[in-house]
């Protein structure tokens, strides 16, 4: 199965952006499509955004639309999550995952998560 490792998290002022990095090592990264999951303190895990395996197809949770991009780079195996606009609610640890299904579960590979603070 594929390996995933996010990256990019960190603390940041309300309004203000980051970007997530979620890097794939082995499997089959170009065939798969590929999302973003959140899960904040005390909370259950949900869905941020999805993306095809080609890239030219996306869906996003609708706390996040507008705000949010998800994107990827087949030739570097990675996927990112642009993330403008940040609110306190967004703070969460982000985690990729891989083999995204027709009904927003994954079926394959998670990375370990990267925290994402945003302060008010």
């Amino acid at each position: 199965q594929v390996r995933l490792e996010e990256s990019g998290g960190g603390l940041v002022q309300a309004g203000g952006s980051l970007r997530l990095s979620c890097s794939a090592s082995g499997g089959t990264f170009s065939r798969d499509a590929m999302g973003w999951f959140r899960q904040g303190l005390g909370k259950e895990r949900e869905f941020v955004a999805v993306i095809n395996h080609s890239g030219d197809t996306t869906q996003y949770a609708e706390s996040v639309k507008g705000r949010f991009t998800i994107s990827r780079d087949n030739a570097k195996n990675t996927v990112y999550l642009q993330m403008n606009s940040l609110r306190p609610e967004d703070t969460a640890v982000y985690y990729c995952a891989a083999r995204i299904n027709y009904d927003l579960t994954a079926s394959g590979s998670w990375g370990q998560g990267t925290q994402v603070t945003v302060s008010s």
